[in-house]
């Protein structure tokens, strides 16, 4: 069933279009700073601009701070009302679609009705979405300078534009508390985090390598934002942008919550309703976003009733990135990084992926790409002839004579593999065990951080093991 923005059909009911966003009750109305002129942009559909609706004059040190959300990590999310207001503006769901929580913290989307594969479930209206695209035309050159600074602290920001969009965005929409239109939204949102960015030192100090390079990565990125944001050039109060809470728990809701797209041009959304599906390996649903900047969710599975709607957050061979960005470990996950961080020089000279250098979680078995990287340390070290060889081997999937070199060297290449499984292992029984010194009251992400560590511990016994009975 295809949902168009005029009349949507669910379940036995049909819903006709609603009209543009605009607030309902006194408490939502947008209010401008200072009067709108003429020369205001107006509301366009296009999805690059239509979360204007949104838009207040934004003038220069706006003092505009009268927000009533509490930040509190303990703070109860008020998802229900999140849901009313959804619904008010627009928000459809498929018959027999809830929102459904276990622990009052952790909200999710659920069915409690059969739903065929190619089913419609979910419809949000562009005019509720926020968009990296309309807030850089709604702050205009101030936003362009911000990112300026940015871009000049660091070039490898240049890519991540579209997030720190968002994440100006939100703390504009904070800062006007109930005057926002997305006040039930942002009232509904996790105040605790538990990826890197919210990480502590100490909780750095139990990760194994390659998660801490993951999570300090993104730490250092969301230092950067902050740096940039507090330079001035936006037009957000000093009691907004120098509250660290605030501004970690902005750059975290459009971290964790945004979808991209990449036609008419890349961009990050992020779409109330829609950003409450969870992750799964085997997704049962798939976000699709029109061009007029609606988000359309349909099932690519049937779906059981009972069973959460779900979609795909990334690789599902490799749950580090996961963890380091959304701060889970899914239960289901069948394969993770064989944590050779140090042999990164050879993994670039052969083109390899992360993603290609994988121990089994169920079995400990090792992927085949894995005896190549440390096979090819083993004759850089020793014999670079042979290293250009076996390298020109690697690069023209010469299988043959791949396996010649594995069985002549295979002896040297088990005994790195070894040493490497040992030293890992090692490493992370003391990580863990750092870990569980800390007292959960002051570090609540000291679970997640041990179940990681034992995913990667029980899966590199089992490679030991493997390992071992080879000689």
């Amino acid at each position: 069933m295809k949902l168009s923005s005029t009349v949507v059909g669910f379940g036995c009911g049909t819903f006709a279009s609603v009209s543009a966003f605009a607030p309902l009750h006194p408490a939502h109305h947008v209010q401008s700073h200072k009067p709108i002129s003429s020369s205001s942009p107006s509301c366009p559909s296009s999805p690059s601009t239509s979360s204007c609706l949104s838009v207040a004059s934004y003038g220069t040190n706006m003092n505009m701070n009268t927000n009533t959300i509490s930040l509190d990590e303990w703070t109860q999310r008020d998802v229900y009302g999140m849901e009313e207001w959804a619904t008010n503006y627009g928000v459809q769901k498929y018959d027999g679609v809830e929102l459904y929580t276990a622990d009052g913290e952790d909200w999710q989307l659920i069915t409690n009705s059969y739903i065929p594969a190619g089913t419609s479930v979910l419809f949000v209206p562009a005019d509720i979405v926020l968009s990296s695209d309309a807030t850089a035309a709604e702050f205009g050159g101030s936003l362009e300078a911000a990112e300026n600074a940015l871009v000049a602290l660091d070039q490898g920001t240049a890519r991540r534009l579209p997030l720190f969009r968002l994440m100006v965005k939100i703390l504009a929409e904070y800062e006007r508390g109930e005057e926002s239109p997305w006040f039930p939204w942002l009232n509904s949102l996790p105040r605790r985090f538990y990826n890197g960015v919210s990480m502590t030192d100490a909780c750095f100090e139990c990760l194994p390598p390659y998660a801490a390079i993951l999570s300090m990565n993104e730490r250092n990125t969301y230092s950067r934002f902050v740096n940039a944001i507090r330079k001035g050039f936006v037009p957000l109060d000093p009691s907004t942008i120098n509250d660290d809470r605030v501004v970690k728990w902005a750059y975290n809701v459009a971290l964790t919550r945004f979808h991209e797209i990449w036609e008419p041009t890349r961009q990050k959304l992020i779409a109330p309703m829609a950003d409450m599906f969870n992750h799964d390996t085997n997704p049962n649903v798939e976000i699709t976003v029109d061009p007029q900047g609606n988000f359309l969710v349909n099932t690519i599975a049937d779906v059981q009733p009972g069973s959460p709607l779900t979609i795909s957050l990334g690789d599902p061979t490799n749950p580090t990135p996961l963890f380091a960005q959304y701060g889970f470990l899914y239960d289901d996950c069948k394969t993770i990084f064989c944590k050779a961080i140090h042999l990164e020089e050879q993994i670039q000279d052969l083109g390899y992926d992360f993603k290609d250098l994988l121990f089994q979680t169920e079995t400990g078995e090792i992927a085949p790409k894995v005896w190549d990287i440390f096979l090819y340390k083993i004759l850089r070290d020793n014999d670079p002839n042979a290293a250009d060889q076996f390298y020109v081997a690697c690069k023209t999937n010469d299988e043959d004579t791949k396996q010649q070199y594995h069985d002549y060297y295979f002896q040297y290449t088990l005994q790195d593999l070894k040493n490497h499984v040992y030293s890992i292992l090692g490493e992370v029984d003391q990580l863990t065990m750092k870990a569980q010194s800390y007292d959960l009251e002051t570090h609540p992400r000291v679970p997640v951080i041990v179940a990681h560590n034992n995913l990667v511990r029980d899966t590199f016994t089992m490679t030991r093991q493997l390992l071992e009975a080879m000689g």
